[in-house]
C-alpha cells in the first residue's frame, strides 16, 4: 500500500476537521490459540470477529490495498465500531529510528498526520498505529467517528493487537499499520519487504480517543474495554 503521496498533510488536517513495492511477505510465524497468546488483553480473537457478523458497508465504494490492485475493500460499520479485512504494509513514517529512516525505507516521511503531545511526530518503532485513508467521497471517517488517536483492535491469526490512528494514506488505498503494529502480531516488520499479504482485520471503536497519543498502556487499557464491551453488547 505504501505509495508517495503529496497529499498526506492536507488529508491529516481534514481527518482532524469537526472534532510500487514488492509484495508484502506472508508472517513469519505461525497461527495461536486463546485470547491472549502472542497479543494483548483477554478478548478472544474469535469472538471479536464473531461479533462483527456480515459486512453492512457504510463506504460508499472500495478501497485497494496496493496501487495497482482491484478495488475490492469495503469499510463496514456497525453500532460501535468500523471495520475492514486487507493486507498489511509496513508504515514506517514519523520519527527516524534504527529501523525506520530514509536508509531502510526508501518511501520514508519524517512526518505523520498526528503528532504526540509534546508536538513531535509519531514513532512508528515503537507506537503501535494504524494508517486509515485520507477522506474522499469513498468514505469520510470522521463522519464514522474515527479520528487521529482513536482505539483500533487489530486481529491477525488468532492474535489481537491494540492500537491508535496515527496516521493517513492515500485516498483509494487501505491496509497499513506501523512497524511496531505489525512486529507485535508477529508479521514480519521490514518496511520494504514485510508485512502481511491478507488475513488482517482492522476494527476501530467509533468515537474513542486516547491521549496521549504515544501512550500505548492507555491505548491497552481502552482498547481491552472497548473490545468488552464490543463483544458483550446486546
Amino acid at each position: 500500500m505504501r505509495v508517495p503521496s503529496l497529499t498526506l498533510a492536507v488529508a491529516g488536517v481534514a481527518l482532524l476537521a469537526p472534532a510500487s513495492v514488492p509484495t508484502p511477505a506472508a508472517a513469519v510465524v505461525p497461527p495461536v490459540q486463546g485470547p491472549t497468546a502472542g497479543g494483548e488483553g483477554t478478548v478472544a480473537a474469535a469472538d471479536l470477529l464473531a461479533r462483527l457478523g456480515r459486512c453492512h458497508q457504510i463506504s460508499r465504494g472500495r478501497y485497494r490495498t496496493d496501487a495497482d490492485g482491484s478495488a475490492s475493500v469495503p469499510v463496514c460499520g456497525t453500532r460501535d465500531a468500523v471495520y475492514w479485512k486487507a493486507d498489511l504494509d509496513i508504515d514506517c513514517d514519523g520519527r527516524p529510528t534504527a529501523r525506520c529512516n530514509r536508509r531502510t525505507d526508501p518511501l520514508f516521511s519524517a512526518a505523520t498526520a498526528f503528532q504526540q503531545s509534546d508536538g513531535r511526530h509519531v514513532n512508528a518503532e515503537t507506537l503501535p498505529y494504524i494508517v486509515v485513508p485520507g477522506p474522499s467521497r469513498i468514505w469520510k471517517p470522521w463522519v464514522s467517528g474515527v479520528r487521529g488517536g482513536s482505539v483500533a483492535a487489530i486481529v491477525y491469526r488468532g492474535r489481537v493487537r491494540y492500537a491508535v490512528v496515527g496516521d493517513t494514506g492515500p485516498r483509494d488505498i487501505i491496509g497499513e499499520a506501523s512497524y511496531a503494529t505489525a512486529r507485535g502480531l508477529g508479521i514480519r516488520s521490514d518496511p520494504r519487504y514485510g508485512g502481511a499479504a491478507s488475513g488482517v482485520t482492522y476494527i476501530v471503536f467509533r468515537n474513542s480517543r486516547t491521549w496521549p497519543i504515544e501512550d500505548h498502556a492507555v491505548a491497552i487499557a481502552q482498547g481491552e474495554r472497548l473490545a468488552r464491551r464490543f463483544v458483550t453488547a446486546k
